[in-house]
């Protein structure tokens, strides 16, 4: 009677070990293989964002209203090459026009009645001087006739004393001795009297002197009130100047203008309204956002970097090859700002201009694929560790 499996066991006898160490080893030399691959095999990492542009290095400069107004004039237009402080759009300016002739207006007549106060100080003066040499003069008459009169009055003393040694001897009657004592005291009289005209034209003279010295004072105060206006309407009017210049929105550098708004005369503008802004002509360089946890602690200045740009594709234009230049320290609006200086040999295809959009790639470093399963096994793994952490309630 045959027995069971009969072929089954004529085949196993038959079969050899060959092909399974064969097969072992093929295996065995993949497995190798793949080993040495993951731990010795470089692999490039990059890091990528969409959100970038080529910019000019140097700031675009927002042209915006300072002020509300009706618009008289307007230069704005896409592409027009301006300079430094060029007058770009004019706001109406007619009321603060209007006002700073006003106040110019009151400043000349400040002016005027200061100048015309001016002159009667001078008039003042003068008549001063010439009363002075006048009662110069009238002094110098009066205490002459002064002196002639204490002459006249000493002569008359002299004869009323000859009189009365003549009546005292019986010479010269009574009458004649009372006339010449009346003759001398009235002589004497005029003497001091003519003394005391001099001495009153002193005073007077004196006392014209202050008057014209009150008035005088009182015309410069009266200046000084006048001139005290005029510095207030100086800062007024320049006040009013400054109004009117800020109306003449004028450009803040020199490039070319790659936003404008539609502006024709009549048409209102609100303060902060922007109306334009101007490119300065300078170097471009590719600007990208990066989120924080891609940007800081991997990409450094001077790393390589690959942009694609929207409008040109890359597998018919190729790619512009870029190098990383500065890397903000710090997040704004939840990114991180990287600029990248570009290769001009590699854009030579590609008419670059500001505000082209694209992504980027930047070349952060090398890793083997053993590491980065490493990493992300780490992850993984710290994954649940956290959640429950987080999870855990507070002791």
């Amino acid at each position: 009677m045959p027995t069971p499996f009969t072929r089954t066991l004529k085949s196993l006898d038959s079969d050899s070990a060959g092909w399974t160490i064969a097969g072992a080893a093929a295996a065995a030399m993949l497995a190798a293989g793949c080993g040495l691959w993951m731990a010795l095999a470089p692999v490039t990492l990059y890091e990528v964002t969409n959100s970038a542009r080529v910019e000019v290095n140097d700031a675009v400069y927002s042209v915006a209203s300072p002020v509300a107004g009706r618009v008289i004039h307007s230069r704005l237009a896409i592409g027009l090459d301006v300079k430094e402080g060029e007058v770009l759009v004019e706001i109406d300016s007619a009321a603060e026009q209007l006002d700073i002739r006003e106040q110019q207006a009151r400043q000349e007549a400040l002016r005027a009645q200061a100048a015309a106060l001016r002159s009667q100080i001078d008039a003042e003066q003068r008549a001063r001087d010439q009363e002075t040499q006048a009662a110069q003069f009238g002094r110098e008459e009066s205490q002459a006739q002064a002196r002639e009169a204490e002459v006249a009055a000493q002569h008359a003393e002299n004869e009323q004393r000859r009189s009365r040694q003549l009546f005292e001897s019986g010479l010269v009657s009574q009458r004649d001795y009372q006339q010449v004592i009346a003759d001398a005291m009235r002589l004497r009289a005029i003497a001091q009297s003519k003394a005391i005209a001099v001495d009153r034209g002193g005073q007077d003279q004196l006392t014209r002197n202050k008057d014209r010295a009150a008035r005088i004072q009182i015309l410069e105060s009266q200046i000084a009130a006048l001139e005290t206006q005029i510095p207030t309407l100086d800062a007024t009017i320049a006040r009013l100047n400054n109004d009117v210049d800020r109306r003449l929105l004028r450009a803040p550098i020199g490039g070319k203008l790659g936003e404008a708004a539609t502006l024709r005369p009549g048409a209102v503008v609100k303060e902060g309204d922007k109306l334009g802004a101007v490119v300065a002509s300078g170097r471009l360089q590719v600007v990208a956002q990066f989120a924080p946890d891609a940007a800081f602690g991997h990409i450094r200045p001077g790393e390589p970097a690959r942009v694609r740009l929207d409008g040109f594709p890359w597998i018919q234009y190729g790619v512009v090859t870029a190098r990383v230049a500065t890397v903000a320290s710090e997040v704004r609006d939840g990114a991180v700002r990287v600029e990248m200086v570009i290769d001009q040999a590699s854009a030579r295809r590609i008419p670059l201009q500001h505000g082209l959009p694209g992504s980027v790639e930047i070349e952060v470093g090398h890793a083997t694929p053993w590491t980065l399963l490493m990493r992300h096994a780490g992850r993984r793994w710290a994954e649940p560790t956290v959640a429950a952490t987080i999870a855990e309630p507070l002791p």
